[in-house]
């Protein structure tokens, strides 16, 4: 009995400091995973000297890789910085076929990188115990445009050497998933994200500026493994 008691009075905190560190492994978790990139552009028409009615821009589909860092708050409660390597994203004309005698219409302009930290938080439903837990969140999302390239193709559309700018863009985010904890630390996430990305874009050709209003309207589907620690 005495050495029952004694190996119970032993057992007991050191049960209390596993289950303490086990709950401080599972405060963070971090993510990686394909990050595929759907853009529903809205751009309005370009203006300034020597463009036709009905003249804009479409952007190509695209993907990278994901990465994301998340802080458990509570049962229920995430919070996901979501960060992903900057993509290389094409953009092509839309509009009439030719400008004067230079294709346009689906043609590849030129070239743009994005960095878009997006941070959301998200509510898990069912229990931590439960292996299958859906969510949804909401946050904010900043983009930054850079590395803008004008391909050939784009500088005889737009009259000669031609400088493009994008300004960044500040909007709302939301996401909803499905994470399957497959063993005590490691997960499986499919989740679906849309986020409001607009932005105003300025082409130089020489003394020549041109301007354009374009919202990106990005969805993205995001298929990740991650790690709790």
């Amino acid at each position: 009995m005495k050495i029952t008691t004694s190996i119970a009075s032993l057992c007991t905190p050191l049960a209390l400091l596993a289950c303490s560190g086990a709950a401080m492994a599972q405060d963070n978790e971090v993510r990686v995973g394909a990050y595929l990139i759907f853009y529903h552009v809205g751009a309005d028409d370009i203006t300034g000297p020597f463009v036709p009615p009905g003249v804009t821009t479409d952007v190509k589909n695209t993907q990278t890789v994901y990465l994301a860092y998340l802080r458990h708050l509570s049962t229920h409660f995430d919070l996901e910085l979501a960060l992903g390597v900057p993509p290389k994203t094409d953009t092509e004309g839309k509009g009439p076929a030719t400008l004067g005698s230079v294709p346009y219409n689906g043609v590849t302009l030129g070239s743009v990188k994005w960095f878009s930290p997006t941070l959301l938080l998200e509510y898990k439903f069912c229990d931590e115990s439960a292996p299958l837990r859906p969510f949804v969140g909401a946050g904010i999302q900043f983009t930054h445009f850079y590395a803008a390239n004008v391909n050939p193709a784009g500088q005889a559309a737009f009259g000669g050497p031609t400088y493009i700018r994008l300004q960044n863009s500040i909007g709302p985010a939301a996401t909803l998933g499905l994470t399957y904890r497959v063993l005590h630390r490691w997960s499986l996430t499919a989740s679906f994200s849309a986020a409001q990305v607009e932005s105003r874009l300025t082409a130089y050709t020489g003394g020549v500026v041109r301007q354009s209003k374009v919202n990106f309207n990005p969805q993205t589907i995001v298929l990740s493994v991650g790690y709790a620690f």
